[in-house]
């Protein structure tokens, strides 16, 4: 079970981690929206849970909750910049199709 994060997005995600000085890591999640079923969560917290798994690189702690490891299982989380955009994207095997609009996907 693993959850990686490429340099790009823990150099993203350490800039604003010292700005909260509270945070301790980041929260990778899923919640059931959009039209193929599932999007992505990612917030910064300020406390660990007792059952949080923790998968940590380049200084940055990913904090995943246990139901929601068998969709983010195997997941590459990467911060790309496109012309003016910029944004993470997350690389995740375990997805069959995403929306049109990627904003959801389905295992």
């Amino acid at each position: 079970m693993s959850i990686t994060l490429t340099e790009a997005a823990a150099r993203h995600m350490v800039n604003h981690l010292q700005r909260n000085s509270q945070a301790i890591g980041v929260r990778l999640g899923v919640k059931p929206t959009g039209c193929s079923g599932l999007s992505y969560q990612l917030e910064y917290v300020d406390a660990q849970q007792d059952d949080d798994l923790i998968f940590e690189q380049h200084g940055v702690k990913v904090l995943v909750r246990p139901d929601a490891l068998p969709f983010l299982d195997g997941t590459e989380l990467d911060f790309v910049r496109e012309g003016l955009n910029e944004s993470f994207k997350f690389n995740n095997p375990n997805e069959r199709d995403r929306c049109g609009c990627g904003e959801s996907f389905r295992v």
